[in-house]
Protein backbone atom coordinates (compact mmCIF):
# COMPACT_ATOMS: atom_id res chain seq x y z
CA UNK A 1 0.00 0.00 0.00
CA UNK A 2 1.26 3.64 -0.78
CA UNK A 3 1.68 6.09 1.86
CA UNK A 4 0.87 9.43 -0.57
CA UNK A 5 2.80 11.99 -1.62
CA UNK A 6 7.01 11.18 -1.87
CA UNK A 7 8.20 13.76 0.58
CA UNK A 8 9.90 17.32 -1.55
CA UNK A 9 13.35 18.21 -1.22
CA UNK A 10 13.93 20.60 1.41
CA UNK A 11 15.53 22.73 -0.84
CA UNK A 12 12.27 22.90 -3.31
CA UNK A 13 10.50 23.10 0.01
CA UNK A 14 12.42 26.53 0.37
CA UNK A 15 12.52 27.98 -3.53
CA UNK A 16 8.09 27.85 -3.19
CA UNK A 17 8.47 29.69 0.48
CA UNK A 18 7.14 26.07 2.23
CA UNK A 19 3.37 26.57 1.61
CA UNK A 20 2.55 23.59 3.85
CA UNK A 21 4.50 25.54 6.83
CA UNK A 22 5.53 22.16 7.35
CA UNK A 23 9.28 21.93 9.05
CA UNK A 24 11.84 21.46 6.76
CA UNK A 25 14.80 18.78 7.18
CA UNK A 26 17.75 20.39 8.48
CA UNK A 27 19.68 17.52 8.16
CA UNK A 28 18.58 16.38 4.79
CA UNK A 29 22.10 16.04 2.46
CA UNK A 30 22.69 19.09 0.26
CA UNK A 31 24.90 17.57 -2.56
CA UNK A 32 27.25 20.23 -5.13
CA UNK A 33 25.53 20.36 -8.65
CA UNK A 34 27.92 18.61 -10.46
CA UNK A 35 28.28 17.11 -14.08
CA UNK A 36 28.03 13.08 -13.63
CA UNK A 37 29.80 10.95 -16.02
CA UNK A 38 27.98 9.54 -18.80
CA UNK A 39 27.91 5.25 -17.76
CA UNK A 40 29.76 3.37 -20.34
CA UNK A 41 26.96 0.94 -20.77
CA UNK A 42 24.70 3.30 -22.37
CA UNK A 43 23.95 3.03 -25.81
CA UNK A 44 24.41 6.03 -28.65
CA UNK A 45 20.96 7.05 -28.62
CA UNK A 46 21.08 6.93 -24.95
CA UNK A 47 24.52 8.86 -24.76
CA UNK A 48 22.96 11.91 -27.26
CA UNK A 49 19.80 11.98 -24.37
CA UNK A 50 22.17 12.14 -21.88
CA UNK A 51 24.07 15.09 -22.87
CA UNK A 52 20.80 16.91 -24.11
CA UNK A 53 19.33 16.31 -21.03
CA UNK A 54 22.40 16.79 -18.44
CA UNK A 55 23.10 19.79 -19.82
CA UNK A 56 20.14 21.60 -19.68
CA UNK A 57 19.58 19.83 -15.79
CA UNK A 58 23.30 21.59 -15.44
CA UNK A 59 21.98 25.01 -16.17
CA UNK A 60 19.23 24.88 -13.56
CA UNK A 61 22.06 23.55 -11.08
CA UNK A 62 19.65 20.13 -10.95
CA UNK A 63 22.20 17.49 -11.17
CA UNK A 64 24.63 15.75 -8.85
CA UNK A 65 26.96 13.32 -8.94
CA UNK A 66 24.08 11.21 -6.91
CA UNK A 67 21.87 11.65 -9.83
CA UNK A 68 23.67 9.51 -12.30
CA UNK A 69 21.85 6.08 -11.89
CA UNK A 70 18.78 8.17 -12.20
CA UNK A 71 19.82 9.97 -15.28
CA UNK A 72 20.80 6.55 -16.88
CA UNK A 73 17.60 4.90 -15.96
CA UNK A 74 15.87 7.55 -18.12
CA UNK A 75 18.34 8.27 -20.97
CA UNK A 76 18.45 4.18 -21.25
CA UNK A 77 14.82 4.03 -21.14
CA UNK A 78 14.99 6.71 -23.61
CA UNK A 79 16.88 4.85 -26.02
CA UNK A 80 14.55 1.56 -25.54
CA UNK A 81 11.71 3.70 -26.56
CA UNK A 82 12.88 5.31 -29.13
CA UNK A 83 13.83 2.40 -31.18
CA UNK A 84 11.19 0.54 -30.51
CA UNK A 85 9.06 3.65 -32.33
CA UNK A 86 11.43 3.25 -35.18
CA UNK A 87 10.22 -0.55 -35.55
CA UNK A 88 6.71 0.56 -35.32
CA UNK A 89 6.85 3.20 -38.11
CA UNK A 90 8.64 0.38 -40.08
CA UNK A 91 6.24 -2.83 -39.50
CA UNK A 92 2.91 -1.11 -37.71
CA UNK A 93 1.22 -1.04 -34.86
CA UNK A 94 -0.58 -4.60 -35.95
CA UNK A 95 1.89 -7.47 -37.45
CA UNK A 96 0.81 -11.28 -38.35
CA UNK A 97 1.58 -14.19 -35.73
CA UNK A 98 2.79 -17.01 -36.90
CA UNK A 99 -0.58 -18.99 -38.05
CA UNK A 100 -1.03 -15.72 -40.10
CA UNK A 101 -3.87 -13.59 -37.73
CA UNK A 102 -2.78 -9.83 -37.11
CA UNK A 103 -1.86 -9.11 -33.61
CA UNK A 104 -0.71 -5.84 -31.59
CA UNK A 105 3.26 -5.63 -32.42
CA UNK A 106 5.42 -6.80 -29.52
CA UNK A 107 7.33 -3.54 -29.86
CA UNK A 108 4.14 -1.46 -28.28
CA UNK A 109 4.37 -3.12 -25.19
CA UNK A 110 8.31 -1.92 -25.49
CA UNK A 111 7.17 1.49 -26.36
CA UNK A 112 4.50 1.52 -23.39
CA UNK A 113 6.98 0.12 -20.57
CA UNK A 114 9.56 2.47 -21.46
CA UNK A 115 7.06 5.81 -21.92
CA UNK A 116 6.10 4.79 -17.80
CA UNK A 117 9.73 4.52 -16.73
CA UNK A 118 10.89 7.82 -18.26
CA UNK A 119 7.47 9.39 -17.24
CA UNK A 120 8.42 8.40 -13.51
CA UNK A 121 11.92 9.57 -13.74
CA UNK A 122 10.72 13.01 -15.65
CA UNK A 123 8.63 13.80 -12.89
CA UNK A 124 11.85 13.63 -10.10
CA UNK A 125 13.69 15.55 -12.34
CA UNK A 126 11.07 17.75 -13.43
CA UNK A 127 10.99 17.28 -16.82
CA UNK A 128 7.08 17.63 -17.29
CA UNK A 129 5.43 20.80 -17.68
CA UNK A 130 3.29 19.62 -14.71
CA UNK A 131 6.15 19.17 -12.65
CA UNK A 132 7.73 22.02 -13.57
CA UNK A 133 5.51 23.70 -12.58
CA UNK A 134 5.76 22.61 -8.74
CA UNK A 135 9.65 23.83 -8.92
CA UNK A 136 11.06 27.20 -9.00
CA UNK A 137 14.89 27.71 -10.19
CA UNK A 138 16.86 30.13 -8.75
CA UNK A 139 19.28 31.70 -11.07
CA UNK A 140 23.00 30.50 -10.39
CA UNK A 141 24.06 33.54 -9.37
CA UNK A 142 21.22 33.27 -6.52
CA UNK A 143 22.08 29.86 -5.52
CA UNK A 144 24.28 30.68 -2.52
CA UNK A 145 21.37 32.97 -1.27
CA UNK A 146 19.61 29.41 -0.96
CA UNK A 147 22.20 28.11 1.27
CA UNK A 148 22.39 31.23 3.33
CA UNK A 149 18.66 31.16 3.85
CA UNK A 150 19.04 27.30 4.70
CA UNK A 151 21.62 27.74 7.07
CA UNK A 152 20.07 30.64 8.51
CA UNK A 153 16.83 28.08 8.96
CA UNK A 154 19.27 25.69 10.90
CA UNK A 155 20.78 28.18 13.38
CA UNK A 156 17.28 29.32 13.66
CA UNK A 157 15.96 25.98 14.61
CA UNK A 158 18.90 25.30 16.67
CA UNK A 159 18.16 28.19 18.84
CA UNK A 160 14.59 27.16 19.19
CA UNK A 161 16.00 23.85 20.86
CA UNK A 162 14.15 21.98 18.49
Amino acid sequence: MTRGRPPKPTRLKALTGNPGKRPLNSHEPRPEPAMPECPPQLSPIARQEWIRITAELSKLNLVTHLDRGALATYCGAYALWAEAMEQIQKYGMMVKSPTGYPIQSPYLAIVNRQAEIMMRVSSEFGFTPASRSRLSALPPDQLPLLDLAMDEYDEEKAGNGS
